[in-house]
């Protein structure tokens, strides 16, 4: 039985998630940590409010005890500059990724990144520069475990929705589709990221980037 940390649980991914740690017999407790309440009562879950990621701190007895913290916390680039977006992106992730080594080194850190990630740093496109500058500073850090899942063609299930207003009118457009698209390897599905997530920890695999394909075949395989 693992206790495991979810942020970005009022998002698409993060609620997905949040849903099949919350179904999960494996799953013994779970903590999430947001700027606005998920609205769920479960025996298995706990809350923490917090408006200013970087203070993160603050909260620092309520982090103590857990196995993994699936970090689902994240932010469309578009109308943000580098430094607005590296301070979402980076900069908060640092701070839990700190925190949660000093208390823990033998854990997991999974994130949340996205297809096109760019893991030399360098490349023209601004956040997947960013997101690549993430992505190496979790995997330097010296966690027992971590994974970067890079997802990109997502299906929302379980009556979840998108709060990104955009996305979410695409995604009503495609609903009628969504049985077929859910047959493409290319395309996975929120259940499937939290399955995967879960998967990951309690069966830890080599392969520490995980594009759709990866984590659909780690949310169905079988053994579990």
């Amino acid at each position: 039985m693992k206790r495991v940390i979810v942020t970005g649980s009022t998002g698409m991914v993060g609620k997905g998630v949040l849903l099949e740690c919350l179904e999960s017999p494996y799953i013994a407790q779970i903590l999430v940590v947001n700027r606005s309440s998920v609205n769920i009562k479960h025996p298995k879950l706990k809350e923490v409010l917090l408006n200013d990621f970087m203070q993160i701190d603050t909260v620092f007895e309520e982090l103590k005890g857990y196995d993994a913290c699936f970090h689902c916390m994240g932010v469309s680039a578009m109308g943000m500059s580098e430094v607005q977006y590296t301070h979402v992106t980076y900069d908060m992730t640092k701070k839990l990724v700190d925190i949660l080594f000093d208390l823990n080194p033998e854990f997991t850190f999974n994130y949340v990144s996205g297809t096109g990630t760019d893991s030399t740093e360098k490349g023209r496109t601004m956040w997947a520069r960013v997101k690549g500058k993430t992505e190496n500073m979790i995997f330097t850090k010296g966690f027992l475990d971590a994974y970067a899942f890079r997802p990109g063609a997502i299906v929302p299930e379980k009556g979840i929705k998108s709060r990104t207003s955009w996305y979410q009118f695409f995604y009503i457009i495609l609903r009628p589709f969504f049985p077929l698209m859910k047959r493409s390897k290319n395309i996975t599905t929120t259940t499937n990221i939290g399955i995967a997530m879960i998967r990951s920890i309690l069966e830890p695999i080599e392969l520490k980037i995980l594009f759709n394909k990866d984590i659909n075949a780690l949310a169905t395989k079988e053994g579990m």
